[in-house]
């Protein structure tokens, strides 16, 4: 699709053990035991990627690039950016604000000791900056942060911030931070996810074209999306221990995410958050 519009492209790179839908049965102390399928999946992704001449930013968590270092060299070599997903997949809200603050710290000081790029954006742990934490982007601003992608401006019964700004906004008064919701498009008062993720996984691909091209064309913004690594490994191990929701959610419709994503990637116009970041605080007061 021809645009001057150029979308968001983003990975958050965590494991298939480390979802939110699965904390409360995977403690993060068998974490090491368990088999590590992100490098294999992030090297398709990669793939995909070149074939289709994209770039996009990988919010990765901490402990993943500590332990996949080679990983983490190649996506930041091939012109990606690298961003912060924090340390270890904790949601912001169940931290102090000393507590995020130290999180912030250990994931961005791997993160440039292992790339030696600078890493100027934050994603939290699914989206859980919301009206529990008005102290998170604060904090982000006195790291020097220049742009978060961290808060859901949608109802779900894992987060959500239904009242923020569905488009980029400074949060903190006075500061360069600049805060890029998730995509989501709204039709006759009501919003809709659209940004990627378990939606577009799991809905049909027409449906997410709309809701981009809604956001491009009727919105005249730019949307961004969001997936994971695993949501393209159908061998993943299945964990007996998780709900049925759970279950439904995060294994339902893996075989398609590749065929979609290699689709979407080449309907639309897509960059790095960095940019987008960029050209949304040149014209967010």
């Amino acid at each position: 699709m021809a645009s001057d519009l150029i979308n968001g492209l983003s990975v958050d790179v965590e494991d298939w053990f480390q979802v939110g839908a699965f904390e409360n049965v995977i403690d993060r102390a068998r974490w090491d035991s368990l088999d590590l399928r992100v490098e294999r999946n992030c090297d398709a992704i990669l793939a995909l990627f070149d074939e289709a001449g994209v770039k996009g930013t990988f919010f990765t968590l901490g402990w993943v690039a500590q332990r996949c270092p080679e990983m983490m060299r190649r996506i930041a070599g091939e012109g990606h950016e690298i961003a912060s997903h924090g340390w270890d997949h904790r949601r912001v809200f169940t931290l102090g604000r000393a507590e995020f603050a130290a999180d912030l710290v250990r994931a961005r000081d791997v993160l440039q000791d292992i790339t030696g790029a600078q890493v100027i954006g934050y994603r939290a742990p699914s989206f859980s900056i919301d009206t529990r934490t008005p102290w998170a982007h604060e904090v982000l601003a006195e790291q020097s942060y220049r742009y978060s992608s961290s808060v859901a401006p949608i109802v779900h019964d894992h987060y959500g911030w239904r009242e923020a700004p569905r488009f980029a906004f400074r949060p903190v008064a006075g500061a360069e931070l600049i805060e890029i919701p998730v995509t989501t498009a709204e039709v006759a008062g009501r919003r809709m996810a659209a940004g990627g993720g378990g939606f577009f996984r799991l809905l049909p691909y027409a449906l997410s074209h709309w809701a981009l091209h809604r956001v491009n064309r009727h919105d005249a913004r730019p949307a961004l999306t969001y997936f994971h690594p695993w949501e393209i490994d159908q061998a993943q191990p299945r964990v007996a221990e998780a709900s049925l929701k759970s279950k439904i959610r995060h294994y339902s419709r893996l075989g398609a995410m590749q065929g979609k994503l290699a689709r979407l990637l080449h309907d639309f116009e897509w960059g790095r958050m960095d940019a987008l970041a960029a050209r949304e605080a040149a014209r967010t007061p």
